[in-house]
């Protein structure tokens, strides 16, 4: 009998464990609340582990006083270090927030490091931190429309995550995208604001842009 109980027992077990790591796995979004009575034009979030704070995960959405933006983080690191600057140039940072216990990032005090408890944030190995939303906006992905303004026609467009290594499929299919047109791009359920972009030509001629900051821009032109 207790051999047969033993396989048993460590099913269960392992069930056990994985459900317990569910809820960590789907926290992974916070609130960034701005309560400072500046603007804040940038925002960081580096694992505490790393060096170098990565790109803005605003990607040039300002954030008003009172009010608030939904980040959603790209990886799964709890300790991190979080950094906003305001206009002017201020700066706030909060150093080895816990990430995973907290779910708001208030940021109150635009002279200096902020001591108040703060957020928690996920963050991908290669620097961009993470998608963001406004409240009521649509959560689903990310979407913009890419313009061609290069003068030739475009026969393949490749468009996908900076944190991920393929490019993923043409985005244009059987097309093309003459000078002039434009077409509407939706990364749906990809987290992330930084997009690495790859376009063909006709004449078989190809250009890339690497690491462009994609939230809060309804367009973006090429080149």
């Amino acid at each position: 009998m207790e051999d047969l109980m033993r396989p048993l027992l460590l099913a269960l077990a392992l069930l056990a464990a994985g459900l317990s790591a569910t809820p960590a796995l789907a926290q992974n979004r916070f609130w960034l609340v701005n309560q400072a009575g500046l603007t804040i034009e940038h925002a960081y979030v580096s694992p505490s582990r790393l060096t170098d704070w990565g790109y803005d995960i605003l990607g040039g959405t300002l954030v008003k006083p009172g009010e608030q933006v939904r980040v959603t983080p790209s990886a799964k690191d709890c300790v991190l270090d979080i950094k906003v600057e305001y206009e002017g140039g201020q700066e706030e940072e909060k150093m080895e927030v816990d990430a995973c216990r907290l779910d708001r990032i208030v940021f109150t005090n635009p002279g200096g490091r902020a001591e108040g408890p703060g957020g928690w944030v996920e963050l991908a190995k290669d620097g961009p931190g993470g998608r963001i939303s406004r409240e009521g906006e649509d959560e689903a992905g990310l979407s913009f429309t890419f313009i061609n303004r290069s003068g030739e026609t475009i026969r393949e467009l490749y468009i996908s995550p900076s944190h991920e290594e393929s490019w993923g499929n043409d985005r244009l299919g059987r097309g093309s995208l003459a000078d002039g047109r434009r077409q509407r791009v939706s990364l749906t359920g990809q987290p992330g604001c930084v997009v690495d972009i790859r376009v063909v030509f006709d004449t078989h001629r190809s250009q890339e842009r690497r690491h462009v900051a994609a939230c809060g821009r309804p367009e973006i032109p090429w080149p």
